[in-house]
């Protein structure tokens, strides 16, 4: 039954992947609304790429959605 799948390794290696792919979904959330921010206040490109790890390329293009 169900409660014997939960118990394979397969299924418990699936759920870990799981969650580690939410987790760095919300990471990239969290990073990219910071990077709207710093663009809001006026920080350059430069800066908010250095201080978000994010490329100069993915902060152009959020800098193209405001």
């Amino acid at each position: 039954g169900l409660s014997d799948l939960k118990q394979t390794r397969v299924y418990q290696e699936a759920l870990a992947e799981g969650r580690q792919e939410g987790k760095q979904e919300g990471i990239t959330e969290a990073t990219k609304k910071l990077a709207l921010k710093l663009l809001r206040i006026g920080m350059s490109l430069e800066q908010i790429a250095e201080v978000t790890e994010l490329s100069l390329a993915q902060v152009q293009d959020l800098q193209r959605e405001l």
